[in-house]
C-alpha cells in the first residue's frame, strides 16, 4: 500500500570506477534535476544503483533509464567498435538491460531518456549510430539547461497526440544516436538532419525513448512529457 498516494519511480544511476573526484573508491551517481523534476509533478522517486540485488519491482509504478557519459557497446547490437570515442560502461550496461528485460514485463510506464533511449532501442533489436556525423551539433557547446536545435513531432504519433505543436526546440547532449529503429517501436520526433530524438513503443503500455534531456524543464514540452509520464505511473497505485 502506498500512503501517500504518490507513483514510486525508480530510476537508475551511473557507475564510475576510475574518475575519483568524488572518491577514490568506485561511487554512484545522478544529477539532482532528474529527482527534482519527477518530485515537481507529484512523484516520489527511488535510487537505482548498480546492484545484483534487485529491490521488489512490483513496488515501483514506473521506471526511468537515465543517460550518462558513456556508450553501449556495439556487440548488443552486432557490430563492432569503429570510433575511438565510445566508452563503455559494462557493468552498467549489463545491470540496465537485465533491469529492463524484468519490468518490461510489469507493463508499467518506462522512460528512456537519452543514453536510456539508446537502451531501449538495442533492447527491442535496434542499432546506433556509433559517432553522429551531421552540421547540427548534437554535444551542444551552450549549457544543457538552454536548448540547442529544433526536433519536428511527426503528425499521428503518441508524443503529438500529448502535444500539438509540430516544431520545438530541445537540448542535445551526446554524440551517438537511434540508427535502425526497433521493430516494435515507432519514430515520433526528429531533427532537421534526421536523427531520431523521440519514439514510443507500438505494443507496450507506456513505453517512451527521448534523446534529448526533459529533465532540465527548459520548455512546456519538457514539462508535458514529464507529467504525461508521472500520470500514467499513477494507474498503478493501490
Amino acid at each position: 500500500m502506498n500512503k501517500y498516494n504518490k507513483p514510486i519511480i525508480g530510476i537508475t544511476t551511473d557507475y564510475e570506477n576510475k574518475n575519483q573526484s568524488y572518491s577514490k573508491y568506485p561511487w554512484f551517481a545522478i544529477r539532482e534535476n532528474y529527482i527534482k523534476s519527477f518530485e515537481k509533478y507529484g512523484a516520489n522517486c527511488i535510487i537505482l544503483p548498480i546492484s545484483k540485488n534487485n529491490i521488489d519491482l512490483n513496488l515501483i509504478d514506473g521506471l526511468v533509464i537515465t543517460g550518462g557519459n558513456f556508450d553501449i557497446n556495439p556487440k548488443y547490437f552486432g557490430q563492432k567498435i569503429k570510433t575511438t570515442k565510445i566508452k563503455l560502461k559494462s557493468e552498467r550496461t549489463h545491470y540496465e538491460i537485465n533491469l529492463l528485460k524484468k519490468f518490461y514485463k510489469l507493463n508499467k510506464p518506462i522512460i528512456g531518456i537519452c543514453g536510456g533511449a539508446q537502451l531501449i532501442n538495442v533492447f527491442d533489436g535496434g542499432t546506433l549510430i556509433q559517432d553522429i556525423k551531421s552540421k547540427i551539433k548534437h554535444e551542444q557547446p551552450n549549457p544543457r539547461n538552454e536548448t540547442g536545435h529544433e526536433i519536428e513531432i511527426i503528425k499521428g504519433t503518441y508524443l503529438n497526440s500529448i502535444y500539438k505543436k509540430r516544431l520545438n526546440r530541445v537540448n542535445s547532449a551526446h554524440h551517438q544516436a537511434v540508427d535502425c529503429i526497433g521493430k516494435n517501436l515507432e519514430i515520433n520526433a526528429i531533427s532537421p538532419d534526421g536523427i531520431i530524438e523521440a519514439f514510443s513503443h507500438k505494443l507496450h503500455p507506456y513505453c517512451i525513448g527521448i534523446q534529448w534531456h526533459p529533465e532540465f524543464l527548459i520548455t512546456k514540452l519538457d514539462e508535458t512529457i514529464i507529467k504525461d509520464f508521472i500520470k500514467h505511473a499513477s494507474h498503478n497505485i493501490k
